[in-house]
């Protein structure tokens, strides 16, 4: 892992929220926070995939480094994918972050951890989990649930992602939080790849990487970050970065 990359995929439009990225948070649009909070991490260059001009000048206002991307992407991993090829050509980065733009109060030390699970040469793919507490979010299909086999009290090798409830029995239930480390390899293979029965079925891209056969540890951190999906939780990402100050 001697040479990470952090990519935040960015686009300009959103259903729930219109022009998210651009979101106003104490002053700042959203992504300038995600850029400092990716900044803040320390573990590589950080690189927003964007695909409008108006997010690259917030980005670039805000001096971080911003790439065009084409429009129609389906994914965010296909977003970055792209931004990788015209950053990295050369292939020195080989280790890549796909850290969403849609967590401005995300602790630095969380982007640390989702890349602790590669130090395990057979994982192809880490992300992040945390114990589900709130009882209503264990059936909330908004949660998506890993399941996977302890390897440690802080790692799981992941099994299956849903929307339900799982596992039965009794036990912790796991949120998955969609930050992904990729072995540059493994990013290459995973886009290449149709989607999947699964991952159709779910509308969980992460699926299309186990029914591959492609292997994903879960770092387990204290608590989610908030992710702004509404203006509701545009106002508590404003709350809490007020608190910071």
């Amino acid at each position: 892992m001697s040479h990470p990359l952090v990519l935040i995929p960015a686009r300009l439009g959103s259903t729930r929220l219109p022009r998210k990225p651009l979101a106003d948070i104490l002053g700042e649009p959203m992504i300038a926070h995600v850029l400092r909070r990716a900044l803040e991490a320390d573990v590589g260059p950080v690189l927003v995939a964007v695909d409008d001009a108006s997010i690259a000048d917030a980005v670039e206002k805000a001096g971080g480094c911003a790439i065009m991307t084409r429009p129609d992407h389906a994914s965010g991993s296909d977003r970055i994918f792209e931004a990788l090829g015209r950053f990295d050509p050369e292939g020195r980065h080989d280790i890549i972050v796909n850290l969403q733009g849609d967590l401005p109060t995300i602790p630095p030390a969380d982007v640390r951890a989702a890349l602790a699970p590669l130090a395990d040469s057979n994982v192809d793919i880490a992300t992040l989990a945390t114990e589900i507490r709130d009882e209503a979010d264990k059936a909330n299909p908004n949660v998506v649930k890993v399941v996977g086999s302890p390897l440690s009290e802080t790692r799981l090798r992941a099994l299956y992602f849903t929307r339900a409830r799982a596992p039965f029995g009794d036990g912790p239930l796991y949120h998955h939080i969609g930050i992904y480390a990729y072995r540059r390899a493994s990013l290459a293979r995973f886009v290449a790849l149709a989607p999947s029965p699964l991952e159709r079925r779910e509308k969980l891209e992460q699926l299309r990487a186990l029914e591959a056969g492609m292997r994903i540890d879960v770092a387990l951190i204290d608590t989610a970050p908030l992710g702004v999906d509404a203006p509701d939780d545009l106002e508590k990402a404003r709350a809490a970065l007020a608190a910071r100050k």
